[in-house]
């Protein structure tokens, strides 16, 4: 094999190594300097992890953290609850009046900017508290907003893998005697599973670390982990945000890599099922 000939597939490797560099360089850069001994965020001063031990008396940090793991999980049940509901509308009724308007206003959060939203349903709650003295701005108000991105976020995802499935699996159990709950129970329920499954996962994420929505949001009392970070970056980086940050993408990646084990082992499952079927 001459030069010209292996210069694309060298190229291609080269390109693509130099998108992962740019994608997780910056991460490795901040997991490496959460153990560094100098307070100065650019200066390297030795290998420390004091760092991870003032995390445990950093009260601020540590509610901020709980209150985003309590909205994210809430959020993430909620959309995929919603994201479903609505991509059953959208693929399984076919055509119904409203239904173009309905599909516009799912998907308007995906592709309007976050800082409109957050405006938009702060004029609202302060409407409504003025009117009828609830809600008042706090975690409930940060998770109807989180809510509101997350659903279309779910929704997309759910739809498309609905959109996958033949219709025929659904015909031939209700031939053979099964209920619509059976129906969606024992047939389209595991075979989206790992739609659903991805589409938490993502809508978890997209709340976790949300900052536009909770800072319109937000009220005394309820301030989210990205905006206690968000507020100490402004005044000059320090490594234990550095470290938070650390702990959350370990969280995360273990997470990830969990649901993606799973993932493949039901797919593997599935087909090596669909394979003996097919030999009966």
């Amino acid at each position: 094999m001459n030069a010209a000939s292996r210069f694309p597939k060298l190229f291609g490797k080269g390109w693509l190594a130099g998108g992962y560099l740019f994608l997780y360089l910056p991460i490795i850069a901040l997991i490496v300097y959460s153990f560094n001994d100098s307070p100065l965020p650019t200066k390297w001063g030795g290998f420390t992890t004091k760092w991870y031990g003032s995390l445990a008396n950093d009260r601020e940090m540590i509610s901020g953290l709980w209150l985003s793991l309590e909205i994210a999980f809430f959020t993430a049940c909620g959309s995929v609850v919603l994201g479903m509901l609505a991509a059953f509308s959208l693929v399984k009724f076919g055509r119904f009046r409203g239904r173009t308007l309905f599909s516009g206003m799912v998907n308007a959060p995906l592709v309007m900017p976050e800082v409109i939203i957050g405006l938009s349903l702060l004029l609202m709650l302060v409407s409504m508290q003025r009117w009828l003295g609830f809600p008042e701005r706090g975690a409930l108000t940060i998770w109807l907003g989180h809510l509101l991105l997350g659903m279309a976020y779910a929704t997309v995802v759910i739809q498309a893998r609905l959109q996958d499935m033949h219709p025929s699996l659904e015909e031939a159990a209700s031939d053979l005697g099964a209920k619509p709950f059976q129906v969606f129970t024992l047939i389209i329920l595991p075979l989206i599973s790992q739609a659903l499954v991805s589409a938490w996962l993502l809508t978890f994420t997209l709340s976790l670390d949300d900052v536009v929505l909770s800072a319109f949001l937000s009220g005394p009392g309820s301030t989210t982990m990205p905006l206690v970070i968000f507020s100490r970056a402004r005044l000059g980086m320090s490594p234990s945000i550095n470290a938070v940050a650390t702990v959350i993408i370990a969280v995360v990646s273990v997470g990830v890599i969990a649901a993606s084990y799973w993932i493949a082992h039901t797919e593997r499952k599935r087909s090596r099922e669909m394979a003996d079927a097919a030999r009966a």
